[in-house]
């Protein structure tokens, strides 16, 4: 095995997992997180196969999955007019409270617009501070806070509306 392929290997061993969660929240769809996410591994294979080194290599992999993520929502909001398949429906008296919160909440958090959606996941849940999502989403600080701002208040609203 050689140095890329080693290299490689530690960084998805270290990064397979926070990235495949981030983009299942981006998304919301798990099977298409797992496609992104191999796609931006994939990308920083050819990346270190070209002699491409980051400072920051767990905010270059989020800065890929990121622009992955808002590139297929695009793709997906101007395939809308298809019809979509009917939902599964899942038995009412199997799923407990916890459970359908966390389905609501999941459903709140998908009608944010990725670009409110991505710095609220980086922040929340990969535990980002506001300079470093600046630099993984090529913002302002400014502009991250309001960003961070906005989705919340979006996410209060789109949850109140479930209730």
């Amino acid at each position: 095995m050689g140095r890329v392929e080693e290299e490689f290997e530690g960084l998805f061993r270290r990064y397979e997992e926070p990235i495949c969660t981030y983009l299942a929240r981006m998304t919301g769809d798990p099977p298409r997180a797992q496609e992104l996410a191999q796609e931006t591994f994939l990308r920083a294979y050819r990346a270190m196969a070209r002699g491409e080194v980051w400072d920051n290599p767990r905010a270059w992999l989020y800065r890929v999955a990121s622009r992955l993520a808002a590139n297929d929502y695009r793709r997906r909001k101007l395939l809308q007019w298809l019809p979509l398949r009917e939902r599964e429906a899942v038995p009412g008296p199997l799923l407990a409270e916890d459970c359908a919160a966390r389905l609501d909440f999941q459903a709140a958090l998908a009608t944010l617009p990725p670009r409110y959606r991505a710095p609220l996941l980086l922040s929340a849940v990969a535990g980002y501070r506001v300079a470093d999502i600046a630099a993984i989403l090529g913002l302002r600080p400014s502009a991250v806070k309001m960003r961070l701002c906005r989705a919340r208040e979006m996410l209060r609203r789109a949850c109140d509306g479930q209730r």
